[in-house]
């Protein structure tokens, strides 16, 4: 028999945390990362291996693009997530007047933003009534600018997330760089690249919770065209170092 007491009760807490929305934030700043780490520096070796008979340029082009990648990645994730938080500020702090200036008129919108998701006007009115009450600022930043926990920047986060995994994405061909060998290092980087592209976009699905295949076929499409364009140049110019 079943003791109902020993089940778990689902909380909305647990509910919540159970989706992969959640996961969102950090989610994309690191696959952004580690897929731009991936593509890029492989690329950039690519292009070099092409037109080089020697290893040493394509392990310093390589290491170069690899520093300035990840610092790169990451300033630009800082200053643009920066940017997001900013405008979320001013609107939050533009709310506050208006619900210190004109109460009854943000009751109202309140209001017809329930009545607008389907809710009757007397029970979208009660809502509104009710969530003002409880924490009206809360209420108007949620449903009325929509900025909830799960969408609200966070600019330090995506900031090591964007530079940690183009740097551990950045890591993988440079190590066949060290490693394979000189003659015909562009066809080692690409078959690597697929490689790491295919598991980067299988895992990022997984943790995701989204079609696994569409994710790899994505993925690997674009990395492929990229890494053809960096040889085509290399071999297009055809200077030897």
């Amino acid at each position: 028999m079943t003791n109902d007491n020993s089940k778990q009760t689902l909380t909305i807490d647990n509910y919540l945390d159970a989706h992969y929305i959640h996961r969102s934030n950090w989610l994309r700043a690191a696959v952004l990362g580690a897929n731009d780490g991936i593509i890029s520096i492989s690329s950039l070796a690519i292009g070099i291996a092409a037109a080089s008979t020697s290893r040493e340029p394509i392990i310093l082009a390589t290491v170069a693009g690899l520093v300035a990648g990840a610092l790169s990645m990451a300033a630009g994730e800082y200053v643009s997530v920066s940017s997001q938080t900013d405008t979320e500020k001013a609107d939050i702090e533009r709310e506050k007047v208006e619900l210190r200036e004109m109460p009854e008129e943000e009751l109202h919108i309140l209001a017809q933003i329930y009545e607008k998701r389907g809710l009757k006007k007397e029970t979208a009115m009660q809502v509104a009534l009710e969530l003002t009450e409880k924490d009206a600022l809360a209420a108007h930043i949620r449903d009325e600018l929509g900025i909830n926990e799960i969408s609200q920047a966070n600019p330090i986060q995506a900031a090591l997330a964007s530079g940690a995994s183009f740097t551990i994405g950045g890591v993988l061909p440079l190590l066949v760089v060290l490693f394979a060998p000189v003659k015909g290092m562009e066809y080692w980087l690409y078959g690597s690249t697929i490689l790491f592209l295919i598991l980067l976009g299988a895992m990022s699905a997984k943790t995701g919770g989204s079609s696994i295949s569409k994710a790899i076929l994505r993925i690997t499409i674009w990395g492929t065209i990229a890494m053809g364009l960096s040889a085509g140049v290399g071999y297009l110019f055809g200077v030897k170092v």
